[in-house]
């Protein structure tokens, strides 16, 4: 893969987060009208939980 190609991030963004970026971020998918990001969420809302329990471990 180019580095130019190379994903270097994702991050979930709100409508204002969005407006910030302007036009000029052309990719944003729409998590509530993707049916596909269900599991990744889930998986982000383990990782969370997962986190949480070893800094309260700590």
């Amino acid at each position: 893969m180019e580095e130019a190609e190379r994903i270097v991030a994702i991050g979930l963004l709100t409508e204002q987060d969005l407006d910030i970026l302007g036009t000029g971020f052309r990719r944003a998918f729409r998590v509530d009208d993707t049916p596909c990001f269900d599991e990744l969420l889930e998986q982000i809302d383990a990782a969370e939980r997962r986190a949480e329990e070893m800094r309260a471990g700590n």
